[in-house]
């Protein structure tokens, strides 16, 4: 055998072991809500209309809960991401207003 063809079963072995565990990553963090969940659950839980976002100051309990779900559950690094897409799906005109109004509550 070539040595061109035991580096090429050497690759063939390497992919295979990498799917394997890419897939048993992607299975065991299936248990809890995705990045896209807790974007759409945040977002049903905000009361607002096309101007502003009412209960974020109001310590909405049902907020504050998905708040701690996402600081429990997902990685640091996605946090910013949940809470500017929560804000951009609302439609509404203030984001940027909304948004510091959502992270104060978040980190506080």
């Amino acid at each position: 055998m070539k040595s061109t063809d035991i580096d090429r079963r050497d690759r063939e072995v390497k992919r295979s072991l990498k799917k394997q565990e890419i897939l048993q990553r992607k299975q065991g963090k299936r248990g809890g809500l995705s990045v896209g969940d807790y974007i759409n659950l945040l977002e049903s839980k905000l009361f607002h209309d096309d101007q502003k976002i009412y209960n974020i100051k109001d310590n909405n309990d049902e907020v504050v809960e998905v708040l701690n779900g996402i600081k429990s559950e997902i990685d640091e690094k996605h946090w910013d991401t949940i809470l500017r897409k929560a804000v951009t799906k609302t439609g509404i005109k203030q984001k940027e207003s909304a948004l510091t109004e959502l992270k104060e509550v978040f980190s506080g």
